[in-house]
C-alpha cells in the first residue's frame, strides 16, 4: 500500500495520456512544459532551438505514452525524452554552437567599454548566458535545472539517475567554473 506521501498527483493525468486523454496531455504540457524547456536548455545549451526540440519532446510523449510501464516513474521517463531529445538535436548542431559562441564571445568583447551601447546590463546577461552555455553538459545540466528551475538536488537525482552527493559535487564544479569563465571575461 503506498504512502500519502508517495502519491503523485500527476499519476492519474498519466494514466488518462495513456488512454489517450488529449485533454490530460494538454494539462501535462501546460503544467510542466516550462520544466521540460529547462532540460532541454541545460542540455543543448541552445535557446533558440529549445522550443523545436521541446515540440519533439512532446511529440514523443504523445505517441510512446503507452509504453510507460510504470506511471509512478513519470518524470524520470519524461527527463530522458528531453534529454535524448536535446542529445540528438546537439549532435547535429555542436560544430555551429561552437562557431556561434566564439562569433558571439567576439562581439561582446569588442563592445565592452563602448560608451556608445549604453547596454552593459544586457551585456552582462549575454555573458551570464554564455557562460552557462559553454558549461559542459555534465555540469550545465543540474546548474539549470538547481538554478534556473528551482529543483531540489533530490529531484535532480531522481531524474538524472544518479545519487545526490553526485549532483551537489556537479554543482559545485559548475559554480566553479562559471566563476572563473566570468573572471575571465569581465576581469
Amino acid at each position: 500500500m503506498a504512502l500519502a506521501e508517495d502519491y503523485d498527483p500527476e499519476e492519474p493525468v498519466i494514466e488518462a495520456i495513456r488512454g489517450g486523454d488529449r485533454y490530460a496531455f494538454g494539462e501535462l504540457l501546460r503544467r510542466h512544459g516550462h520544466w521540460v524547456r529547462g532540460v532541454v536548455f541545460g542540455v543543448l545549451g541552445d535557446a533558440d532551438r529549445v522550443d523545436d526540440v521541446a515540440q519533439q519532446v512532446w511529440t514523443s510523449v504523445w505517441e510512446r505514452a503507452s509504453g510507460l510501464r510504470d506511471v509512478r516513474r513519470w518524470r524520470p521517463w519524461l527527463y530522458r525524452l528531453a534529454r535524448n531529445a536535446a542529445v540528438d538535436a546537439g549532435r547535429e548542431t555542436t560544430r555551429r554552437r561552437a562557431q556561434a559562441h566564439e562569433l558571439a564571445a567576439s562581439a561582446v568583447e569588442k563592445s565592452i567599454g563602448s560608451p556608445e551601447s549604453g547596454l552593459v546590463s544586457s551585456e552582462l546577461h549575454r555573458e551570464v548566458l554564455g557562460a552557462i552555455e559553454a558549461l559542459p553538459a555534465l555540469y550545465r545540466e543540474p546548474f539549470v535545472l538547481r538554478h534556473l528551475k528551482g529543483w531540489s538536488y533530490k529531484e535532480i537525482a531522481e531524474v538524472m539517475d544518479m545519487p545526490v552527493d553526485s549532483v551537489e559535487t556537479r554543482l559545485v564544479r559548475a559554480r566553479r567554473f562559471l566563476r572563473d569563465s566570468l573572471k575571465n571575461t569581465m576581469g
